[in-house]
């Protein structure tokens, strides 16, 4: 575990832990689980953010294993302290929390909420994470940080999940957790999605230069990060997903036909296992749609 980990260095005073997206090659199980179909399939990354001897860790990855190398590639660089900020409940961003169990873990508030409550199923899930640790400072709608001498904003945003923070850099470089991902989002709470297409309005009103997503393409995120143009395309998609109906002509289309007006922004890499991630998000919506249609 942690042997496939490559660090990039994709901004000035950040660093990127990327693991995943190597052709069969799976970490924990040939059965079903979240570590390698929900994460390292699909190509995660967690960040650092360092300036002189103190760091923060935006999500501390999807195993103990992986959260060890990212502080001990910190400790080696001369970070004496750390600060974690959790970018949303999903096990694949709280897996290594024990690791840092010593530090201060922010999150905001609906983070530590859902966290507690999620307690027992990430506990007992495949793998487990046990013990789960919580965080240990919440906030609400923003909060700024020092990173040695870097300010930092973290701004709680309802993408993706109701619970998400992102980072806020100098610069306008911006830390989007599962608020942005290439190529298309993973739909958790598909009866959210218009909330959801609020908050991305609403993030695309900011003052933003570039984006580095928790889910992406290595050879981006190594070269940068994203423009600004991953907010349109994922609204592009999750305005299409709302739209959906029972057509079974458009609910069959491959990911590049029903997606084709955030492929047309040039920002998204195609990649081949999100077309089950597509099938997964059409069914989601489509039993929302129904259940919904059923109360009338």
């Amino acid at each position: 575990m942690g042997a496939t980990i490559r660090v990039l260095a994709p901004a000035p005073n950040v660093l990127a832990f990327y693991d995943g997206r190597i052709p069969g090659v799976r970490l924990h199980s040939a059965e079903p689980n979240w570590l390698d179909d929900g994460a390292y399939e699909a190509g995660i990354a967690s960040y650092a953010v360092i300036d002189g001897d103190a760091a923060l860790v935006y999500d501390t990855h999807i195993s103990l294993a992986h959260a060890a190398i990212i502080r001990r590639t910190l400790e080696e660089r001369g970070v004496r302290t750390f600060t974690v900020v959790l970018s949303h409940w999903h096990d694949d961003h709280v897996a290594g929390n024990e690791i840092f169990a010593d530090c201060e873990i922010i999150a905001n508030s609906l983070t530590a909420q859902m966290l507690a409550e999620k307690r027992e199923v990430l506990e007992t899930g495949d793998p487990p994470i046990k013990p789960l640790v919580l965080p240990n400072r919440i906030f609400e709608g923003e909060l700024a940080l020092k990173v040695g001498t870097l300010p930092v904003l973290l701004r709680q945003v309802d993408i993706h999940s109701r619970d998400g923070t992102v980072v806020l850099l100098p610069g306008g470089l911006m830390l989007a957790g599962d608020t942005l991902e290439d190529p298309i989002t993973y739909v958790d709470e598909p009866g959210r999605l218009s909330a959801h297409l609020n908050d991305l309005s609403r993030m695309a009103g900011w003052e933003i230069s570039r984006i580095l997503p928790n889910h992406g393409a290595e050879e981006v995120i190594a070269n940068g990060g994203y423009g600004k143009e991953l907010i349109y395309a994922t609204m592009a998609y999750v305005e299409k997903l709302i739209q959906l109906t029972n057509d079974l002509k458009v609910i069959s289309e491959d990911l590049q036909t029903f997606a084709h007006e955030a492929f047309a922004t040039g920002v998204l890499t195609y990649y081949a296992p999100y077309e089950e991630v597509h099938r997964l998000n059409v069914a989601a919506v489509l039993r929302v749609k129904d259940a919904r249609a059923g109360e009338l």
